[in-house]
């Protein structure tokens, strides 16, 4: 196959997904990870795609569109999982700690199991799925779960009037957040709009909020707007963020953590 073809079929890939994995496309196309890695070259130079660590997503989406959770998970993998572990220095034993659903704090749920006395809430099946399976290999430290309940997500996240009300009735001490997108002037968002509403409830729950996002998720504006940044109480990040968007940060969020990219 000519380096044309496969770029076009890679270009046809992203957009019907909105994202692509370097791994993925070694495999599909049986070339090396360097090709693959030329061909999103080419295909970011002409301006059709973005390059993060570990594939490409779309440019110039639509502010209603999310990848799913499989999609999402292979993106910045190590520089999330550096992510995660800054977060999990922040829980403390015998605490209630919400996790949002996403990629990121998933990868700071397989970072709690051995934090004694925990309980767990959380709005994601695939956190959920995590702490199930420690508990079925016999860890014996794993946290106590609570699963809010709702109608599921493009990003396993259970969501609507059955997560919401299960949450208002909550207090929990620690809430961390993974999100979508952030900006200045929009804040934190999200493509859907019931998930932003999980969210807010969430926030409202939470004595104190953690925000865990890496560098690809600053200036992206989901359809839906949850909080502000002044909202934020802690906001993990990585260095690969650039020095104006760290600033905006430093002035609005309560604490700025930067931790090294990796990878």
């Amino acid at each position: 196959m000519f380096a044309a073809q496969r770029r076009a079929l890679i270009l046809d890939e992203i957009r019907r997904t909105g994202a692509v994995r370097v791994a993925d496309l070694v495999t599909r196309f049986g070339v090396s990870d360097m090709t693959i890695r030329r061909d999103l070259d080419a295909l970011t130079h002409h301006g059709t795609v973005q390059k993060v660590h570990g594939g490409a997503v779309a440019t110039g989406t639509a502010s209603s569109f999310e990848p799913g959770f499989d999609v999402k998970s292979g993106l910045e993998e190590s520089t999330k999982a550096t992510l995660a572990d800054a977060a999990a220095q922040l829980v403390e034993p015998g605490t209630v700690v919400a996790l949002s659903a996403g990629t990121t704090t998933y990868a700071v749920a397989s970072r709690l199991l051995n934090i004694p006395r925990l309980t767990v809430v959380t709005n994601s099946l695939r956190i959920a799925d995590l702490l199930w399976a420690a508990e079925s290999d016999g860890t014996e430290t794993v946290p106590s779960l609570l699963l809010t309940g709702g109608a599921p997500t493009r990003s396993a996240a259970l969501v609507g009037a059955l997560a919401d009300q299960t949450i208002r009735t909550l207090h929990v001490d620690l809430l961390i957040l993974g999100v979508h997108g952030v900006s200045e002037q929009a804040g934190l968002t999200t493509p859907n709009l019931a998930e932003a509403q999980t969210n807010r409830a969430l926030i409202a729950s939470a004595r104190r909020t953690v925000v865990v996002a890496d560098h690809t998720k600053w200036g992206v504006v989901g359809l839906s707007s949850f909080a502000s940044l002044t909202e934020v109480d802690c906001f993990i990040t990585d260095d690969a963020l650039p020095a104006v968007a760290r600033s905006a940060l430093a002035d609005a969020v309560g604490e700025l953590v930067v931790v090294p990219a990796t990878g």
